[in-house]
């Protein structure tokens, strides 16, 4: 044999044994490759079945909000107008309530320094010496 057999040899040699890595490798992996794949395909399916899923749904709520009655609709609009008219009302007396408060509170102060400068008491005494 010469050098260019030899050569010959050497590669052909490490060509087998880069074959043999390759089908080592690929008989490893393989498993894993078909599971990854198989899983893959599953995932694949159950996102058409979701978005099969979500376009019924979709299409049904258009259905009910097409099908709602009209007169449900304003009986339930009717019954928030009434409650905000009550709270608004309601409001309204707590205002005028405060405001009367107020005034008492006023006219009590008031005469309270008023019966103090005029050297009487609330009770109606002087509050001098007698």
């Amino acid at each position: 044999m010469d050098g260019a057999d030899q050569a010959g040899t050497s590669t052909s040699g490490g060509e087998a044994r880069c074959d043999a890595l390759a089908e080592a490798i690929s008989a490893a992996l393989g498993g894993a490759i078909r599971d990854f794949d198989a899983r893959a395909s599953g995932v694949g399916r159950s996102q058409e079945e979701l978005a099969l899923s979500l376009d019924r749904l979709t299409l049904e709520l258009d259905k009910l909000l097409e099908d709602a009655p009209v007169p449900l609709i304003m009986q339930q609009a009717a019954k928030i107008s009434s409650v905000r008219n009550r709270v608004l009302s309601l409001n309204m007396l707590l205002k005028s309530i405060q405001r009367r408060i107020d005034r008492i509170d006023q006219i009590v102060s008031a005469g309270t320094t008023d019966n103090m400068v005029a050297g009487t008491s609330v009770m109606g005494g002087t509050s001098g010496a007698t």
